[in-house]
């Protein structure tokens, strides 16, 4: 083992540089599944089954989500604005 960097933090390597992962399709997916549930529960609860607290979830699953999905739009415009 190597005290070397501890010591010396300038004797440390590089940092590798953080990769830029596109998380519109992450938050898409987890958003239209949240939708599938709430049409579920919709559904469910049109045959007379009690599913309220699960129908409340699920919509704020999909609020959650389309809020994000407008995160990332204006957080990737500023990181490209920011690169040019």
């Amino acid at each position: 083992m190597k005290f070397a960097p501890i010591i010396d933090p300038s004797v440390r390597k590089p940092s590798p540089k953080p990769v830029r992962v596109d998380l519109r399709k992450v938050f898409t997916f987890g958003t239209a599944l949240w939708a599938i549930a709430l049409v579920i529960c919709m559904i469910l609860l049109a045959f007379g089954i009690n599913v309220e607290r699960l129908q409340t979830m699920c919509a704020a699953g999909t609020v959650i989500g389309v809020l994000m999905l407008v995160w990332e739009h204006f957080d990737r415009w500023d990181y490209r604005r920011l690169g040019e």
